[in-house]
This record gives structure tokens, C-alpha cells and sequence, in this order.
């Protein structure tokens, strides 16, 4: 059983994410040679999942003025 990514939860982890737990996408640093590799994974369980899922979903619906420069959530 894999747990759960996120702290100081010690559920199964069943949802493979690359949302890191403060929702955003993290890279590894690493030379990858496919987008697979490119970034860390991690494990959630679907309470864990869901709850980033509507974190990010909720920053990109945010009506606030976005221009050109604005950075989507998960690019970081």
C-alpha cells in the first residue's frame, strides 16, 4: 500500500497526481528525456485529490484582471 502524499495523512494513496500539496505541478531538476520524467509524483487519496483538484479549479475560475503575464496555477 502507498500512503497518501499529503502530511500527516495516512490513508491509501490511490490517485496518482503531480500536484504537490500545495497544488501546484513540481519538476524534479532532472534532465528527463519524456514529460513522464519530467516531474515528482505523487499518491493521494480521492479525499486528498479532490480537495487540490478544487483548490486549483478555484484559483483558474478567480475573476480577478488576468493579462499575458498572468502564470496558471499549475506552472509553477
Amino acid at each position: 500500500m502507498i500512503k497518501c502524499s499529503f502530511p500527516e495523512c495516512s490513508n491509501e494513496g490511490i490517485k496518482k497526481s503531480r500536484l504537490s500539496v500545495e497544488g501546484y505541478l513540481i519538476s524534479s531538476g532532472k534532465k528527463a528525456y519524456s514529460f513522464r520524467e519530467a516531474y515528482q509524483q505523487f499518491q493521494y487519496c480521492k479525499e486528498h485529490h479532490d480537495k487540490l483538484m478544487q483548490e486549483v479549479w478555484n484559483r483558474v475560475k478567480k475573476t480577478e484582471q488576468k493579462d499575458d503575464d498572468h502564470v496558471a496555477p499549475t506552472s509553477i
